[in-house]
């Protein structure tokens, strides 16, 4: 007889822990392990800030489902893939950070209680990754024996047909020092830095690096809170077919906004105890529609509006910068910030609302802005200092004079994010962006002087040869909207991303002809090809209509095709494809070589990079 679905709560370590006959396997049809530092950056965020602040609740995680097979003892992951093996990687990086801690301490007197807690969060971190019976696992580490305790343990069985390095993540996993896992995991051709590395070893290397800047009291509070204090949902099945319905309908109906419930329910409390029910739920009922379209645009929801609420009434207060000078850069959850900390603001729900129905009126104006557009490209935490400084402004009064340049100095900032072997979280972008709050929400402080402080701090902060050779091997997609917005700005164009637009590769990356069309660019290999053919010179913006039409087409037709059915690069209103028609069109037999694409990438290289040093 068939078991029933079995959901239950657990924290972290104990949904980790597997029997010894047990693994959790990844079918065929998943796809590759795709979270990036960004990804990782967001989950840490989380846990550092759910560990400072106190929270006697515990902390949720989502929902994972898992089709048992074979007895339960294979685990199939049918959501929840990309958290497991996170999560494994991050326990993994913990366990080598506390291995060092626990060698280079002293057992004095000091430090005797936290060195006995550093050795039990090693016995429980060897017990999840390694199946290890306790008794089996030394006090110190001890390199022969920690050795063949990670040498003997499977986690995942990978069988997707998307995922190309398979290998890694056991390679991390049974690795005795983080030196041994850099040299046995893969390294990818013709990729400089950490792009050389698959994305199992960038976060694990992510991981092991924010873990050092921990004291070894935090890293052990860390570890306690992440075994035992985080939890998922694990939802057990016995039928695939049964499991994938599950799947489809929790993602397609999505979970409750459980902050905001509870906000706007004591906020309609306490307007009906003032009288203001009425013009309390007309605005609230705007703010809704309001966030509902900002939403759909993917602009912002609602828990992201009273984030910003949050953020710019601490600035507003001076809660942000310590009497020392340094910013505090912890935040509360909405929940407690709003109901605990600064309940007063609950007190006043029709001024509250129209605060935020304002900011929502803002985005709405000012995310039609080719500034704010490329930024929105960016890391998504720039919503919350943007949020403060339009606090200064009432929507109608509110224009691209005002924001774009504020705008600007924050991509210049994101873009260098995006090429430094650095998460958000710390202190050169966190911290830095944090120590201006107080200044966004100030309106006496003047944009320039903001402005001033992000060129200060760039200048003084990196390097432009660095940031340079960082873009020479950049390979993913938000610098190539800033290439086209810094175009645009060249050529004095007006520049809009628009909603249906492919990012697209000028020599394909797959299609019917390919292969001549490699041969035609001068490419020999496959190695050479994908070492080439997502840098940045071989990328444009394109409408998707166009895209769609001609996108694996030669060269030569995508510079000069307008056919019925058809048309190329001529018809696109985006830079980068009218400069390549101007340059190529009408050229005997046009060529797109891996010449050109080194030449169009050193040239988007030295663009962005005097557009974000420009004025340091």
């Amino acid at each position: 007889m068939a078991k029933n679905i079995e959901p239950q709560l657990a924290a972290i370590g104990k949904y980790l822990s597997i029997d010894e006959d047990t693994v959790f396997v990844i079918p065929e049809y998943q796809r590759a392990y795709s979270w990036t530092k960004e990804n990782c950056d967001k989950l840490w965020q989380d846990i550092l800030d759910y560990s400072e602040a106190g929270s006697k609740d515990n902390y949720f995680f989502g929902t994972v489902i898992v089709n048992c097979q074979d007895n339960d003892t294979r685990l199939a992951l049918i959501d929840g893939q990309q958290r497991t093996t996170t999560f494994y990687l991050l326990l993994k990086a913990l366990l080598m950070r506390i291995n060092e801690r626990i060698l280079r301490m002293t057992d004095d007197e000091d430090s005797i209680q936290l060195l006995r807690g550093l050795r039990g969060k090693r016995r429980s971190l060897i017990q999840i990754l390694y199946k290890a019976k306790e008794d089996d696992i030394p006090d110190e580490p001890d390199e022969k024996i920690d050795a063949s305790i990670y040498r003997k343990v499977e986690l995942l069985e990978n069988f997707s047909i998307n995922e190309r390095y398979k290998n890694d993540f056991n390679r991390i996993i049974m690795s005795s020092s983080y030196e041994e896992a850099e040299r046995s995991t893969t390294k990818i051709p013709y990729k400089q830095k950490d792009n050389k590395f698959t994305n199992f070893f960038r976060n694990f290397k992510f991981f092991y690096n924010e873990a050092s800047l921990l004291s070894d009291s935090q890293i052990n509070s860390i570890a306690e809170k992440i075994i035992g204090r985080c939890e998922i949902i694990e939802i057990k099945s016995w039928k695939v077919d049964q499991a994938i319905t599950m799947f489809n309908s929790l993602n397609s109906d999505g979970l409750p906004l459980y902050d905001s419930d509870i906000i706007s329910a004591k906020l309609y409390a306490n307007a009906e105890s003032q009288g203001l029910s009425r013009s309390f739920g007309e605005a609230w009922e705007e703010l809704k529609e309001q966030v509902d379209e900002l939403s759909g645009l993917g602009i912002c929801d609602l828990d992201s509006i009273l984030m910003q609420q949050m953020y710019y009434e601490k600035a507003a207060r001076c809660e942000i910068i310590g009497e020392s000078g340094s910013p505090n850069v912890t935040m509360p959850g909405l929940r407690r910030y709003f109901t605990e900390i600064n309940k007063d603001l609950l007190s006043h729900p029709v001024e509250l609302c129209n605060d935020m129905n304002n900011i929502a009126r803002i985005w709405k104006k000012t995310f039609e802005y080719p500034s704010v557009q490329v930024l929105s490209r960016f890391n998504e935490n720039f919503r919350f200092f943007l949020a403060t400084y339009f606090h200064r402004f009432r929507a109608d009064e509110i224009t691209e004079k005002d924001v774009a340049p504020l705008a600007d100095a924050m991509i210049r900032l994101f873009a260098i994010l995006e090429l430094v072997d650095a998460g958000y979280s710390s202190r050169n972008f966190k911290t830095f962006l944090f120590s201006e709050l107080e200044r966004l929400a100030d309106p006496s402080v003047l944009v320039s002087e903001i402005i001033k402080d992000f060129s200060d701090h760039i200048g003084k902060t990196w390097n432009r040869a660095d940031i340079k050779a960082s873009i020479s091997d950049y390979s993913r997609n938000p610098l190539v909207f800033l290439n086209e917005y810094l175009v645009a700005g060249e050529d004095g164009v007006q520049f809009s991303i628009g909603t249906k637009y492919d990012i697209e590769h000028i020599l394909p990356y797959s299609g019917g002809n390919i292969q001549v069309i490699r041969t035609d660019a001068g490419i020999i290999t496959d190695d050479e090809f994908y070492g080439i053919v997502n840098k940045l010179g071989n990328k444009i913006l394109l409408e998707q209509k166009i895209n769609r039409s001609i996108g694996n087409e030669w060269f030569r037709t995508k510079v000069s095709m307008r056919l019925r059915d058809k048309s190329g690069y001529v018809d696109s209103i985006y830079p980068m494809a009218r400069q390549l028609v101007l340059r190529y069109r009408g050229k005997d037999k046009a060529y797109w070589t891996k010449q050109d694409i080194e030449e169009a990438t050193n040239t988007i290289e030295e663009r962005i990079v005097g557009f974000i040093f420009s004025a340091s």
